[in-house]
């Protein structure tokens, strides 16, 4: 199967893409409301201005997300391997990163939704 994202991304880095993803989103997230809410008069900016673009953003988290997970999945071998990868052989090692990198895939994932949903039901800032 041909891809168009090299083998060569799949390192130790990628363990770490989709928990870093979601801990900038949350800054981002509470950041911007917290700013917001304590400049909204000098910023000439409304409140659904400022949900709609954390919305994109949280849209933007989610696919790098995905596309972590999907890297995740192929470097396990697209799930052909069950776990426990503790063989001490470097095909098992790469297993193992990639099951547990889907896994941080799917809890941040989770994670990124969960924070977002206070986006949706918030209706203004409490003075």
């Amino acid at each position: 199967m041909k891809s168009v994202i090299p083998r060569e991304v799949e390192t130790l880095w990628t363990l770490f893409t989709a928990p870093v993803v979601w801990a900038v989103h949350f800054l981002v997230c509470y950041v911007g409301f917290a700013v917001y809410c304590a400049k909204a008069l000098s910023l000439h900016l409304s409140f659904d201005a400022v949900r709609i673009g954390l919305g994109v953003f949280t849209l933007l988290a989610l696919a790098m997300i995905v596309l972590s997970a999907y890297l995740a999945w192929r470097q396990w071998g697209y799930g052909t391997g069950d776990p426990p990868h503790d063989a001490p052989t470097r095909q098992d090692r790469k297993h193992f990163q990639g099951f547990a990198t889907l896994l941080l895939s799917g809890l941040s994932f989770i994670a990124v939704l969960y924070m977002a949903i206070p986006m949706i039901f918030i209706a203004e800032c409490q003075r």
